[in-house]
């Protein structure tokens, strides 16, 4: 069998596909190659023999051209503009978003040869009164250029599927918090700031009010949840391919608060608040109140409380707590 991840010099991408690297994970088969592409990736994975490393924009017809013909089996789709990149360039976020998705779709249709996608969406598809719960039967309503992007691609991966002429599953990931690393141009890269940087020793800033609550999922459970997404029949998804995944509602006071239990009042007291109107603007239309029943009942996961969100970020990063 044959995998490819496009964004697979990510964030995610690494984690996804150091995990079937070393742990498998799919049913549909053995991996008999695994195959990445994006704009750049560190040495060290060049050099990792588990898998391959191409270089291109996916957007770009001449990079995906080569890898199309190889007809991989299951792609995994994580390359994206973020957010806030996104919403400040609007024609790199329509190129890379939507154009290379219908690209990619086109191509799989004009072969006759019809992969299992992936999609890695978002619940920025939703926007608007945040007091609403999200459900299973909600229509998207995005309030940002992200957020509509995606949108489309889902209705087009439904549409694509519907006519057989791919295997879709999109997957609307909560936003990902803890995030390893540095800060990125997303505009939910605070919520892994405010307990990333502390536990480093580092300042950091949140540009809403503590009672403003967010939908979030730990790294560890989306890579949990790709590799079910691709494992899932299709018979049990039918025509309808928009998976809400699960997640839990936490407010940043209960997050810091949640930091201050681990790592202790001084750690967290490294955090404060800076307010951003640009933020503000985005990110307070995201509604943090899902059911998520059907996702549930397909078997995705999600994680517990916050406290295990955060612990899991410190065993995986392996951070020494100070002495409390």
């Amino acid at each position: 069998m044959k995998v490819l991840i496009v964004g697979g010099a990510g964030f995610l991408g690494k984690r996804l596909a150091s995990t079937i690297a070393t742990q498998g994970g799919l049913h549909m088969g053995q991996v008999a190659q695994l195959t990445l592409v994006d704009l750049a990736f560190p040495e060290e994975m060049h050099k990792d023999g588990s898998f391959k490393c191409i270089e291109g924009d996916f957007s770009e017809a001449s990079v995906m051209q080569s890898l199309i013909e190889e007809k991989p089996d299951i792609i995994f789709h994580l390359a994206a503009v973020v957010s806030g990149e996104a919403e400040k360039n609007f024609e790199l976020g329509m190129r890379v978003n939507f154009q290379g998705s219908l690209q990619m779709l086109e191509m799989c249709r004009s072969r006759d040869y019809h992969p299992r996608i992936v999609f890695a969406s978002s619940c920025g598809v939703f926007g608007g009164d945040v007091k609403q719960t999200i459900s299973h039967t909600t229509g998207p309503k995005p309030r940002s250029s992200y957020g509509t992007q995606k949108a489309m691609v889902e209705l087009l991966m439904n549409d694509y599927s519907r006519r057989g002429f791919v295997d879709a599953r999109s997957i609307r990931l909560p936003t990902i918090s803890v995030r390893p690393g540095k800060p990125n141009a997303a505009t939910s890269s605070f919520l892994s700031g405010i307990v990333r940087e502390p536990l480093n020793g580092q300042k950091a800033t949140y540009p809403v009010q503590e009672s403003a609550k967010f939908w979030l999922l730990s790294p560890k459970k989306v890579i949990q949840n790709f590799l079910h997404a691709a494992n899932i029949d299709a018979g049990k998804l039918g025509d309808d391919r928009m998976i809400t995944l699960p997640g839990i509602t936490v407010s940043v006071e209960e997050m810091l608060q949640s930091l201050e239990r681990i790592a202790g009042p001084k750690v967290a007291a490294l955090a404060s608040y800076e307010p951003d109107e640009f933020l503000q603007s985005i990110v307070l239309t995201w509604p943090p109140y899902f059911d998520t029943s059907v996702a549930e009942s397909l078997g995705f996961v999600k994680d517990n409380s916050v406290d295990e969100l955060i612990l899991n970020y410190i065993q995986e990063e392996k951070i020494k707590l100070p002495n409390i």
